[in-house]
């Protein structure tokens, strides 16, 4: 009978401690909170100039001269590389720039498009030898 007391006693005082740790827990938790929330703000609570801290904005020319790059001796400007691009009919477009605009590998835009990996490298292929010739016919030596 002793031994049941004590059993119960040591179960009581076990339960007892748990829910101190817990109780505790709680109140750390719940502090932590508060004072991380005294330290944030929300987007709509800032002025207009933190708000402009958050980003920044690149801002191009529009002259079609400054926006040019020299590869093997020829002269590409940004003009001439939209209108390889919009030469190429749509899914041959969409994989090409998925590809090497926004770096997705081949079995990615094939998930994404939900087409095999190797209809993608088909379609990336051919669409590169199909720029590669618009460009060819199209680009200027350059004067340098």
């Amino acid at each position: 009978m002793e031994s049941i007391r004590t059993e119960w006693q040591v179960r009581c005082a076990f339960n007892g401690f748990c829910k101190r740790v817990l109780k505790n827990a709680t109140i750390n938790t719940y502090y932590q909170r508060r004072k991380q929330q005294s330290q944030e703000t929300t987007f709509s609570n800032l002025t207009r100039q933190e708000e402009n801290q958050l980003y920044t904005v690149d801002n191009y020319e529009e002259n079609e001269d400054t926006q040019t790059f020299q590869v093997a001796g020829k002269k590409i400007t940004a003009k001439l590389l939209e209108d390889a691009l919009l030469t190429l009919p749509d899914n041959k477009r969409i994989v090409v720039v998925l590809y090497y605009f926004l770096q997705l590998s081949d079995v990615e835009i094939g998930q994404l498009l939900q087409i095999s990996r190797s209809t993608v490298q088909y379609r990336r292929t051919s669409s590169f030898k199909l720029l590669k010739q618009f460009l060819e016919v199209r680009t200027h030596e350059c004067d340098d």
